[in-house]
């Protein structure tokens, strides 16, 4: 009879494949039905395109430039590591051709996307494209490797695997070391605490960091302790755009960073620790580069005659270029203490035998299980960052969601193990006010705002938090087919209205010189492609465009602005809110703002839902 924590990583197997099976079904489903036209604004596909130049890039993949030449304001979800396909459409009998390989995104930058081609004849394919376009594939591989993990974690006997799956599953003791705590001046006590918890931990340690309260801080603080013990550390995160941030602030704290995958953020300083660009950089690069330069050469002459003393040429050269790669690569490790991917990043080829001491996962809360397994293979314990009061894993099947393949590793082992966790409890970011109810709801209270950020705010005798009601406004939702979405455009007037009213209170000068920053957010697609088309339209705006930022909830996760307003769009005689019943998300979306919050929805729908309710009750109390 297999053990319990055995029994919950098949539970967890099977659920995956639940998932796996829907996903696909539902990517071949709007593959298949729906035109380029709805591909497009869903962000799944760039139409029409141009091709670029194509090269052997540093690491010897052949790649071709793309450039999106309509539709460029229109956001995208390509990002590195996505399978795509490319199409041609026959604008005659309006049919789709697509090719015969899957490729690979190397690297997206605004209307600039660089894809791995399988080999150089792919590109005779793309060429002879009279009306190309590229689209997302269904990611296969992400899922294999998720299987892969689960049953190496089932089927490990009496590894350091085996013994982590009995610690996270509740069956077996975490154990610590015992030595006297060490001082931060710098930290608070409860960031101390953390940063001291997650030295002391032999197995694992769980840093709980809810809106504000500088998980990041305390996070890059106990790597840079755990450096002065370990030689390198291996760092993850569910997105590019979380492992971008927690990489960017340990750079900054001056420790040498090793990038494994292309930054979602493209600047100078985050391109100058990926790896592809430390390798190019390398003092023996460019010898590596005339050989690859010179086995090429001599392939085409092979094809010519005098193949046998050319191939033997070219097994000589080759041995010699793979030596040189292998160095390279050696030299880019050992002078790298920290090494930064995805979950599934862990899984390069690059990270081959690789295996380190001690593994840190940000934004754990956002991350299946089977996900954190991946990384956790190369490593002998696992600290855990991050908060599931906020945004929780993706899953799109009901069964799967209901079965508890949602339920993360973190949350198993906060309930299993809470001796483990650290909850920080003072946050730095909101007017009390505004952090207040989410502390209520989500934290039993127990947050406490830094006395800096207590009262701060914009305006004298300014409400920090306000409601605008919708229900007497004719704001009606409505569904928009190509996202599957809300959009409420009513609403989105309003919420412009009512934004422009108060920067007015403000003052353009003081704006400008204060750089004041405005976030505007809608837990729909729609609604906010809808606010940016309005905002460019604006003239009153232009000024001010630099200082907004428009974006879903997700898109916000991780950031902060002085005045967020907030379209939750959904206006109906049911009540019924969708996803906006996820909860976490809404906390996500209250907690952004610094000094000043604004809701724009219908009470009337909204209130049906208890947390609502209590929110618009006690914004109503705040204005009294």
């Amino acid at each position: 009879m297999p053990a319990l924590p055995i029994l919950e990583l098949q539970r967890q197997y099977e659920l995956l494949k639940l998932e796996y099976n829907y996903e696909k079904e539902l990517f071949l489903q709007q593959t298949d039905r729906i035109d380029v036209d709805k591909k497009v604004r869903k962000g799944i596909c760039w139409y029409p395109l141009s091709i670029g130049r194509s090269y052997y890039n540093s690491l010897n993949q052949f790649v071709v430039e793309i450039f999106r030449t309509e539709n460029e304001d229109i956001d995208h979800h390509f990002e590195f590591g996505r399978p795509v396909l490319f199409f041609d459409i026959d604008t005659y009998n309006n049919k789709t051709r697509y090719v015969s390989f899957t490729a690979t995104v190397n690297y997206v930058e605004d209307n600039r996307m660089v894809v791995i081609l399988p080999d150089s004849e792919s590109l005779i394919q793309l060429q002879n494209m009279l009306h190309p376009g590229i689209q997302l594939s269904f990611d296969e591989n992400t899922f294999k490797l998720m299987f892969a993990s689960l049953n190496a974690v089932i089927n490990d006997k009496n590894g350091r695997l085996s013994e982590l799956r009995d610690i996270f599953h509740g069956t077996r003791p975490a154990t610590e070391l015992t030595f006297s705590p060490i001082r931060f001046p710098w930290l608070n006590a409860s960031q101390e605490k953390a940063v001291n918890k997650v030295l002391c931990a032999k197995d694992v340690a769980i840093v709980h960091g809810p809106p504000g309260t500088g998980k990041t801080t305390t996070l890059v603080e106990a790597i840079y302790e755990t450096l002065h013990r370990e030689n390198q550390v291996l760092v993850c995160a569910q997105s590019n755009m979380a492992v971008d941030w927690i990489s960017e602030k340990l750079v900054d704290r001056g420790i040498p960073v090793l990038r494994i995958g292309n930054p979602v953020r493209v600047n100078d300083k985050m391109l100058s620790f990926t790896y592809e660009r430390r390798f190019e950089s390398h003092p023996d690069y460019p010898l590596l580069f005339g050989m690859r330069r010179t086995i090429r050469q001599l392939y085409e002459t092979m094809r010519k005659g005098h193949a046998e003393s050319i191939r033997q040429k070219i097994n000589s050269l080759r041995d010699r270029a793979d030596e040189l790669e292998m160095r390279i690569h050696e030299s880019l490790f050992c002078e790298a203490r920290v090494v930064a991917c995805t979950l599934t990043g862990a899984a390069n080829k690059l990270l081959f035998r690789q295996h380190f001491a001690t593994l840190f996962i940000d934004e754990a809360a956002q991350a299946l299980e089977a996900a954190c397994w991946i990384a956790i293979r190369k490593a002998g314990r696992v600290i855990l960052a991050g908060d599931h009061c906020q945004l929780p894993p993706i899953v799109t099947c009901h069964e799967a969601m209901k079965g508890g393949l949602a339920q993360t590793l973190m949350q198993k082992i906060a309930t299993n193990k809470l001796e483990c966790v650290s909850l920080l409890n003072i946050q730095y970011r909101m007017n009390d006010a505004i952090m207040r109810f989410s502390s209520q709801w989500f934290y039993h209270n127990s947050l406490q705002s830094a006395p800096e950020v207590k009262y701060r705010g914009i305006l004298d005798y300014d409400t920090p938090i306000e409601w605008i009601n919708t229900e007497t406004s004719d704001a009606e939702e409505e569904f928009v087919e190509y996202s599957y979405g809300r959009i409420n455009k009513a609403e989105a007037e309003l919420t412009l209205k009512h934004l422009e009213t108060y920067l007015n209170k403000i003052g353009k000068q003081r704006i400008l010189e204060e750089r004041i920053d405005i976030g505007l957010i809608s837990p729909y697609q729609a609604q906010v492609q809808y606010l940016r088309r309005q905002i460019k339209k604006r003239s009153f705006f232009t000024p001010y465009r630099k200082l907004i930022t428009i974006d879903t909830v997700d898109g916000f996760q991780g950031q902060e602005r002085d005045i967020i307003v907030i379209s939750l769009v959904r206006s109906n005689d049911k009540g019924a809110i969708g996803f906006l019943n996820d909860l976490r998300r809404m906390n996500v979306a209250i907690t952004r703002a610094r000094m000043k919050l604004i809701i724009l929805g219908n009470a009337a729908t909204l209130t049906h839902n208890t947390f609502y309710k209590q929110l618009f009750e006690y914004i109503s109390s705040l204005e009294d």
